[in-house]
């Protein structure tokens, strides 16, 4: 495994995750008034607020939680507007990362994210210095109970799926952007609702680090995802099984 989900395990099992639960729902509750503010407060009619909604149930935010969020949005009760910036650099061993930001300030998290990448020895770059390196694709997940294997790999791809992974976790299915809603729709409809449903960055190679670079890159992340402003952080490292272990994998 390699990438940013693996960061994401490996810090689930040091227990940071709950600890973050606060912050987790303050990203998605932005998410949420965001999509219903862009668009309409209607998930079938808005795909950005169906993801949104979907990964608030992932992370088992109340029904209550989620419609106030999604009618401050819709009624113009929000008075931020919040902008989406990508802010790309390189973390510590020559590992490529993405930051994907939702602010207020664009200058305020400027500055945030570069001080996070000096201080871990990493670098800010230009927009498109490291997405080169990377894929824009969709990325839907489900449990395993909905299906084995096979037929999930079936179903995928007979409505225009690229690849589909399976794990413990689930099955994870592969598109284009631009097949990305029409693939989702249809295997909800066969599947029943999908875990999550999004657009990702795919790292198109990874770069292995040893124990020493693994430290300090895996806190850069952290920390990164610690600020309010920060959505989703990308990275294309990869570690071995030895160095895994000395993190407790």
């Amino acid at each position: 495994m390699a990438g940013h989900s693996q960061f994401k395990n490996i810090m689930h099992r040091k227990g940071a995750q709950d600890a973050k639960r606060g912050k987790v729902f303050t990203k998605l509750i932005r998410e949420l008034t965001t999509a219903a503010k862009m668009g309409v407060p209607d998930p079938a009619a808005n795909p950005r607020l169906r993801a949104a909604i979907q990964a608030s149930r992932a992370a088992n935010m109340t029904r209550e939680t989620m419609e106030r969020a999604i009618k401050r949005g819709a009624g113009g009760e929000a008075s931020e507007n919040y902008e989406e910036i990508r802010y790309e650099g390189y973390a510590p061993g020559g590992v490529a990362v993405i930051v994907e930001a939702l602010t207020d300030n664009r200058n305020r998290t400027a500055g945030e994210v570069r001080t996070i990448f000096s201080k871990a020895g990493g670098a800010l770059g230009e927009s498109n210095s490291v997405a080169f390196t990377f894929e824009r694709l969709g990325e839907i997940a489900f449990p395993l109970s909905v299906g084995d294997a096979d037929a999930m790999m079936e179903a995928a791809v007979e409505v225009g799926a690229n690849d589909v992974l399976h794990d413990d976790d689930g099955h994870q299915i592969l598109t284009r952007v631009e097949d990305f809603q029409v693939v989702r729709d249809a295997l909800e409809k066969r599947f029943g609702e999908a875990k999550s449903a999004r657009l990702v960055w795919k790292p198109l190679n990874t770069v292995p680090v040893d124990a020493e670079t693994a430290q300090s890159m895996l806190r850069m992340l952290e920390t990164l995802e610690d600020l309010d402003d920060v959505q989703q952080v990308y990275a294309n490292f990869e570690i071995s099984d030895a160095v895994m272990r000395q993190f407790g994998g």
